[in-house]
């Protein structure tokens, strides 16, 4: 039996085809089985586009399957299920990644995907047409990408609290996720997370799976999770579209070179990629064809080509034109052949009494057109005070008149745009998971920080006015103000005091605050800290009811001219939950901080908030951060894991920032160092509350200020206090700690 496939080279012996304007001789084989292979594709030298830059990817091979069924592959033997020139896409089989767990060794295999690397061909990954989707239980996967430089990383958790919760079609985190994918990336790899062991799932659901694949090609089955028939139903292969560029030009740039410029038809048009620098060419409006061959785009007759309904409401009375068509009805007739009718020309009189019927209509559209407008003005007013409702605006008001001076603002849409410039992208301060933060101001001249938020759940959208209430009463010197909200839109819009020095995120790793000479000091990053802590517990302990933030994370730490810092983003967050009932079930938050226990059970508590501070600690000890695709090691890829493998190692010293060693004694960052750790504790009651943290930080900030904070040993220190005015009367070392006895230095411990 005869063995055939269509393959894209990655190289070939044979001579390339000249670059320039194509024009491919006709002997060039058009098909392979069933499918056609179009220019700039082809099969054999001369047949197909090359670009003169050694990138010859549009060469493809043909042979036949063994069943007697043709297929096409790319780059190495990857099968390539066709491709379409208008919208300059093609669908290949990709790879599903699978994850088992091992009985013999109990532990999950180590099997990865290799890199996938696109980044020198004409292809990148398109992002509207493909989503990540993982098939599994307790698995978190995720795509990795390095480009020019930037990382990028999208994932998501498949959980199975209950296998009776599967169900088919739902693809919402029970038994199967899915996430979009970053646009721009042309190099990936897809990973399994390893700190999640699914041995105690092992009796229905050994395997997850994940793959980058065709949204709209895949279902979701419960079986895929109940018997793991996911890649024998596929044959381990599934659809995913690459769009495809035939320069990496723009339009301009690529017709300022007639040779090279590969729009060759004359009714063809330039359009530039949506994705990514490049340009595609496409027939021009009522031609249809191949754009990149001389004379390739025809006039389509619209008249008589079955794929179009016949354009005329009167049959007969079509006729085609160069890129178009006319409805004109016949001789002796007059009327409206497009969508009317055609009828015999009627007398003089006739004539007259149509003129005045036809003034009549006009008189009457006016009318009836002046009725819609205020008939939609009526509606939009409706829409907004539905919406007002529905986010418990009436209630909020009402509580807001019984407050006497409560400081709190129910915004209009129409202030919120005036302040803003309409949200004008050059106001973005920021853009997130929950939605993007433009600068504004008012009136009266006071900035303002506004957030449109992209969703609200179903529950916080019954009680968004309650909550909104009860999160303008959090009054901290380190929480970020919220003044406000607009409730008369789709999805509520919040209003903070605005902030202007940044965030921690920028401060302690954006290269233009060192390169200019900005270094943080340990006294400050032990401030922030500090501060940190305390409007979190706050939040915990003090709040009524208490809130808990949900997303602790230093780009949502704000830093103000005096260096203080100021949480942000809570209004995102969540009050407390009372019952199981309000437990999450699609886990939120950001990879790199979130607490693993969450993530398994979905639950969310303060304890979860301890943890993501704890790798915010991990940022100011070491100015690493939370996730470095660009670590030429796995373990250094996960600070949380990093730090935790060197504090078992007693390799501390080796991942800290080498200024703050120099700065501060060893025992004092020891001590955060402890202090992290016991708040990256994978099982939350092991981790202290907020409050217990605030108050470690507070006494370990306080021996940082004296003169023994810094690398002073408590020899060292005897001698220094010895003879000094009020010196101590006793100096005793146990334990670590220099403890003095003196009425000037009374209940003041040092480290050693």
């Amino acid at each position: 039996m005869r063995f055939l496939a269509l393959i894209m080279a990655v190289l070939v012996s044979a001579r390339p085809a000249a670059a320039g304007t194509p024009n491919p001789p006709a002997s060039c084989q058009r098909r392979c089985g069933d499918m056609e292979i179009p220019y700039p594709f082809g099969i054999g030298p001369g047949c197909y586009h090359d670009t003169g830059q050694g990138d010859i990817t549009f060469g493809f091979t043909c042979n036949l399957t063994r069943s007697g069924t043709y297929q096409t592959f790319s780059g190495e033997a990857v099968e390539v299920l066709g491709v379409s020139l208008r919208r300059g896409q093609a669908r290949i089989r990709n790879d599903i990644v699978p994850w088992c767990y091992d009985p013999a060794s109990r532990s999950m295999d180590d099997e990865t995907q290799p890199w996938v690397d696109l980044s020198d061909s004409q292809f990148r990954l398109s992002v509207e047409a493909n989503r990540l989707v993982v098939v599994g239980c307790n698995s978190f996967a995720y795509v990795r990408s390095v480009n020019t430089g930037k990382e990028y990383m999208t994932g998501c958790m498949a959980t199975c609290p209950s296998a009776g919760q599967l169900e088919n079609g739902s693809c919402s985190g029970m038994g199967c996720c899915e996430a979009a994918i970053p646009r721009g990336i042309n190099t990936y790899q897809t990973l399994f997370e390893h700190k999640f062991n699914t041995s105690n799932i092992t009796g229905f659901s050994r395997c997850s799976y994940a793959v980058l694949m065709e949204a709209t090609a895949f279902s979701f089955q419960t079986t895929y999770v109940t018997t793991g028939d996911f890649v024998e139903s596929t044959g381990g292969k599934v659809p995913l579209v690459l769009d495809w560029v035939v320069g990496k030009e723009t339009c301009a740039e690529a017709a300022r070179n007639a040779t090279g410029y590969m729009c060759a038809s004359g009714n063809s048009e330039c359009v530039d990629s949506s994705n990514g620098p490049g340009y595609l060419c496409n027939c021009s409006r009522g031609y249809d064809g191949n754009p990149y061959v001389p004379d390739g785009c025809q006039d389509v007759n619209e008249c008589d080509d079955a794929r179009f309904k016949y354009p005329c409401s009167v049959p007969g009375t079509c006729v085609n034109t160069a890129g178009g068509f006319l409805c004109s009805c016949p001789d002796k007739t007059t009327g409206n052949a497009y969508n009317g009718t055609c009828e015999a020309k009627k007398s003089q009189l006739g004539v007259r009494m149509a003129v005045g019927t036809s003034i009549g209509l006009v008189v009457l559209v006016i009318t009836l057109s002046c009725a819609y407008m205020i008939h939609q003005r009526r509606r939009l007013a409706a829409v907004k005070q539905r919406y007002f409702k529905q986010h418990g605006g009436l209630l909020l008001f009402e509580e807001m008149k019984s407050k006497q001076g409560l400081s709190f603002t129910l915004f209009t849409k129409e202030e919120l745009e005036e302040a803003t410039g309409n949200f004008d992208e050059r106001n973005v301060l920021g853009k997130g998971g929950n939605g993007t933060v433009y600068k504004g101001a008012l009136k009266d001249k006071r900035l303002m920080a506004v957030k449109k938020c992209k969703l609200v759940s179903e529950r916080k959208e019954k009680e968004f006015g309650k909550e909104m209430l009860i999160l303008s009463q959090v009054n901290h010197r380190n929480v970020v103000k919220l003044y406000g909200c607009c409730l008369e839109v789709e999805v509520p819009m919040l209003v903070y005091e605005f902030v202007p020095n940044g965030t921690l995120h920028e401060l302690i790793h954006d290269r233009r605050h060192h390169s200019s000479g900005a270094r943080v000091s340990f006294a400050t990053r032990l401030k922030i800290a500090h501060e940190t802590a305390e409007a979190l517990a706050y939040l915990h302990s003090w709040a009524s009811p208490p809130i808990i933030h949900g997303d602790v994370k230093s780009p949502n730490i704000l830093i103000d001219e005096g260096l203080a810092a100021k949480v942000s983003d809570f209004g995102a967050s969540a009050l407390a939950p009372t019952d199981e009932a309000q437990f999450v079930t699609l886990v939120q938050g950001t990879y790199g901080y979130l607490d693993p226990e969450y993530m398994q059970t979905s639950k969310l508590t303060s304890k979860s908030d301890v943890y993501s501070f704890g790798v915010v600690l991990l940022e100011l000890l070491t100015c690493r951060k939370a996730m470095n695709l660009q670590a030429p090691l796995e373990e250094e890829i996960n600070l949380s894991a990093h730090f935790l493998l060197a504090m078992g190692e007693r390799r501390l010293g080796e991942i800290l920032d080498e200024q703050i060693k120099g700065e501060q004694s060893m025992e004092l960052i020891e001590q955060v160092a402890e202090l992290a750790k016991q708040c990256l504790e994978m099982a939350s009651e092991k981790r202290p509350s907020m409050r217990e943290v605030a108050e470690e930080l507070d006494r370990v900030r306080k021996l940082s200020q004296h003169p023994w904070g810094q690398e002073t040993s408590g020899e060292e220190l005897k001698a220094l206090l010895a003879g000094s005015p009020g010196s101590c009367s006793e100096i005793e070392l146990s334990n670590g700690y220099v403890s003095i006895t003196d009425s000037a230095y009374l209940g003041v411990q040092s480290p050693r």
